[in-house]
């Protein structure tokens, strides 16, 4: 009985200490490099998306955050597989696992959105906005408080591309490049000056 009792001690200890640590798998050069892809898609949306609709917009940039996704996540996954402890994989699992719940909900009203006829796809930039913003508020605790900031500004961009949706016959390329671009800029910068540059100094 004594041991069991210790044993759930030493587990409770653990996850407060795993609470306390900050996450580094987040590398501030990856981040701020899907935040270039997103402005390049952005300038090059016109080009290969041609007047394609707004279902060739959905379509594109999904594509375009699948892209994102393994540019800022490629070495997540593979730390986690080929190079973590099984402590780092359990914080790993803990603070990625903080996003996906948004990152899903994100999937699936993208799905219904190409799905349904009704649904005003023009909603969608400012939706995965805003999930977005809630999928980084979601892992702060495990990441420099101050990325909080830029949860913030994905929700205030969020809002403000929901407030221009349907003014124009196509969503706009600037509204999503900027939104992503900056913020994982941002993000990245966050990263570099509260992670790394301490690591280094």
């Amino acid at each position: 009985m004594e041991i069991h009792r210790a044993l759930n001690q030493i587990s409770e200890i653990h996850d407060q200490l795993a609470k306390a640590e900050f996450y580094r798998g987040y590398r501030s050069i990856p981040v701020a490099f899907s935040g270039i892809v997103a402005l390049l898609a952005a300038a090059l949306q016109a080009l290969i998306v041609g007047s394609g609709g707004r279902t060739a917009f959905v379509i594109y940039w999904s594509v375009v955050g699948v892209l994102g996704a393994i540019v800022a996540g490629g070495g997540i996954v593979y730390n986690y597989f080929f190079r973590e402890s099984e402590t780092a994989r359990r914080l790993t699992r803990r603070t990625v696992g903080q996003m996906l719940p948004a990152l899903a909900a994100a999937v699936v009203l993208t799905g219904v959105a190409l799905g349904s006829e009704g649904f005003d796809v023009s909603l969608l930039p400012g939706i995965w906005a805003c999930l977005y913003s809630l999928g980084i508020f979601a892992s702060r605790p495990y990441l420099p408080r101050i990325i909080g900031w830029v949860a913030l500004f994905y929700f205030v961009a969020g809002i403000l591309l929901l407030s221009l949706a349907g003014q124009t016959a196509s969503p706009s390329a600037w509204g999503m490049g900027l939104t992503f671009g900056l913020g994982q800029l941002f993000g990245g910068a966050v990263l570099h000056w509260n992670l790394e540059r301490k690591d280094i100094g």
